[in-house]
């Protein structure tokens, strides 16, 4: 019964228009002074302390990384280096902002910052060269959404708060992953530009593709030094989010000299807006986790579903129709804070693993950016191209097709997520 008035209570103010932070916060405080006989001072205790953890702090540090980044003509050199490797093949810009986006994924943690930074440079030059609008928006759109697959991401980093598993697992687990998805989005746009004979371009030589490396180096460096860093011991996933915000800063100023030191306290400021509005959500979401652990709700849960006898391929279809269904209302962050203490309890019991349930959840969010009426991804392209989200909606389907499929075989086969981490001895 507490469940349902819980529910009922959050889907009325979300239904208002109301920010869904707020609309959290006020649910548990509506539902706890209302119905139960719990002291304020819990409430206060718990805003602060859920935040108290040493890993939300690698979430500021990876978003003013990526702002270095995004600033600072990291992604166009790697936009030039990504298009030398593969801008031969059929539908060759595509397919280079496929790759680019990949490789931006593995410095930004964001996957609004990537359609942002590859797609305002890579859109104008593939209608320039001859490819309709909408192949572009499409390519971009979906190929944006690695941002949050492919470690470092800050998704991982708030479903590892919410469940207290490992983040250094969790952004191992990503790798193959999101590679995957590299390569599904990669070839659905080789197929279609095949197709409908899309431009392609002359193939870069060695020399020139050695040239485009070298100008890129300092970017893709940080993927060694995190990813590198984390998986050495040398330093932990959120110390490794300071370090790649100190060196981005280092590269993006001093290295490349596209940032001026009078333009980073801009930067600190826009960063710092960000991270207060997600750490804002975290802190509500926090909260809403307590209410429902005080009211036992997760694990009634739990137990109604095991005692059902639905298992493992039940409880995850039901899981992933969920979540994409939630997509449809919030971004990620919000959905990954409600239901993961909500989700994660029933997975346990039904033996699923931890960082292969995060894998999954990661996915669907990344679907989830990319369709409307609130998909991230979506908005931010549409700011790029000019172009309405039903007509974004259309032209980015054949690409979420393949998104579709993709998660179907994350969630099935669980060593695509689990082989590189207990390769490596993670888990």
């Amino acid at each position: 019964m507490s469940a349902a008035i819980i529910f009922v209570i959050l889907l009325v103010l979300m239904l208002t228009g109301m920010p869904i932070s707020i609309s959290l916060g006020l649910t548990v405080l509506t539902f706890l002074f209302t119905m139960t006989q719990v002291p304020i001072e819990s409430v206060a205790l718990k805003l602060f302390t859920g935040i108290e953890k040493f890993e939300i702090m690698a979430i500021p540090f990876f978003i003013l990384a990526g702002n270095f980044l995004t600033h600072g003509g990291v992604a166009r050199r790697m936009i030039n280096f990504a298009t030398a490797m593969v801008g031969h093949w059929h539908g060759g810009l595509g397919l280079g902002g496929v790759l680019a986006c990949a490789l931006f994924a593995a410095v930004s943690g964001s996957s609004p910052a990537t359609v942002v930074a590859i797609g305002a440079i890579l859109l104008p030059a593939m209608v320039k060269q001859g490819f309709p609008n909408k192949f572009g928006a499409g390519v971009i759109t979906t190929s944006g959404a690695l941002g949050i697959l492919i470690p470092p991401s800050i998704v991982m980093v708030m479903y590892s708060v919410s469940t207290n598993t490992s983040v250094g697992a969790l952004f191992m687990a990503g790798v193959v992953p999101g590679l995957m998805l590299a390569a599904f989005l990669g070839f659905t746009t080789w197929y279609r530009a095949r197709k409908f004979g899309y431009p392609r371009q002359p193939k870069a030589s060695w020399t020139e593709r050695l040239k485009a490396f070298k100008e890129s180096a300092w970017g893709l460096f940080l993927i060694v030094v995190v990813m590198g860093g984390i998986y050495s011991g040398i330093f932990t996933p959120t110390e490794a989010a300071a370090m790649s915000a100190v060196y981005a800063f280092f590269v993006a100023v001093f290295v490349y000299k596209d940032l001026g030191l009078k333009d980073v306290p801009k930067v600190l400021l826009n960063s710092a807006n960000m991270s207060a509005m997600l750490l804002y959500i975290i802190t509500n979401a926090v909260l809403f986790s307590f209410l429902l652990t005080h009211e036992n709700i997760p694990q009634e849960m739990a137990d109604f579903m095991i005692g059902t006898g639905v298992g493992v391929i039940g409880f995850l279809i039901m899981a992933n129709i969920l979540m994409l269904i939630a997509g449809n209302f919030m971004e990620p962050s919000s959905i990954v804070l409600i239901l993961a203490p909500i989700l994660f309890p029933i997975a346990i019991k039904l033996g699923i693993d931890p960082v292969h349930f995060g894998i999954i959840m990661v996915v669907n969010m990344e679907v989830g950016m990319c369709h409307p009426p609130v998909g991230l991804n979506l908005y931010v392209a549409s700011g790029i191209t000019k172009m309405g989200i039903t007509e974004l909606t259309v032209a980015v389907w054949p690409w979420l097709v393949s998104m579709l499929v993709f998660l179907v075989l994350v969630t099935y086969v669980p060593w695509i997520s689990l082989a590189l981490p207990r390769a490596l001895g993670m888990m």
